[in-house]
């Protein structure tokens, strides 16, 4: 058996290369910098899989669809699944889109994440593949691939957008980094430690995410109006409007609001004797 990883000489690609060899795949892997093609993992390997940036994956999908055949198995590893899977559904292969919710700087898939939205494959074919990734003790999400991007838009558009916005507002208030370090409480150095982490990445996968996803925009404007209405409230100076503004959230996100508490507890606890 034969797994193929387009684009995987990239670091999503290769996270992936040792969990299909441990299942008794021969893994073939394509890139810039690699002899084998495209192509070439499209007409020879059982299972195919798609691992390059969200702007290129429908390109890509559309390079290799009509050399697919039905006995073979078609995915991809993209933040987004709507596009990804149209495009794959124009080949007579099987197709099940993957995203895995992690980075490739994960040690291992053990604990992890991973959507699947199965388009038209079988359940003994699904069976098989998410068996692979359970084995290796992730966890497999199945869903459409309208539920997928419309809950990426808040699991990663509303995150990403309001992590980036407030490096930029440090950035428009002129702060010095390096001096709020001396007043620095917890839960500020996670909020910043967060900041770091996505700005010391690639621009490029953060602007797909929210500009190709088309279900963001209206994330962003609920998340703006949330931030005008709660700034009228703290303008306001009525502390039992904030109350209220306060409650309502507090109603909404229920018993997540202890677990939230008991987790960054936990987290804390973890910096301090660091």
């Amino acid at each position: 058996m034969k797994a193929g990883i387009i684009g995987g000489t990239g670091k999503m690609g290769q996270l992936f290369v040792p969990v299909f060899e441990r299942a008794g795949y021969d893994v073939l892997v394509s890139g810039r910098s690699t002899k084998l093609t495209n192509t070439d993992l499209a007409k020879t390997c059982n299972i195919v899989i798609v691992s390059v940036p969200i702007r290129d994956t429908v390109r890509v999908i559309g390079e290799i669809a009509s050399l697919l055949q039905e006995d073979q198995l078609l995915c991809d590893f993209t933040s987004l699944k709507t596009g990804p899977v149209a495009a794959m559904l124009e080949s007579k292969a099987s197709v099940i889109g993957l995203h895995p919710m992690f980075g490739p700087t994960v040690s291992s898939i053990s604990g992890q994440t991973i959507v699947v939205c199965p388009a038209r494959t079988t359940d003994v074919a699904l069976k098989k593949l998410t068996g692979i990734f359970v084995r290796e003790g992730a966890v497999c999400t199945i869903a459409t691939p309208e539920e997928h991007d419309r809950m990426m838009a808040v699991v990663q558009g509303l995150t990403h957008y309001v992590t980036i916005c407030m490096a930029d507002s440090i950035r428009r208030l002129g702060i010095d980094i390096r001096k709020t370090e001396e007043f620095m409480s917890p839960v500020y150095q996670i909020e910043l430690s967060l900041v770091g982490r996505l700005l010391s990445q690639d621009p490029d996968l953060y602007a797909d995410i929210l500009q190709e996803n088309p279900y963001v925009p209206e994330v962003i404007e609920a998340c703006r109006a949330a931030a005008g209405d709660l700034a009228g409230i703290v303008k306001s100076g009525n502390a039992d409007a904030f109350r209220d503004f306060f409650a309502r959230d507090t109603r909404h996100l229920g018993a997540y609001c202890e677990r939230g508490q008991e987790l960054t507890d936990t987290l804390i606890e973890c910096m301090v004797k660091k």
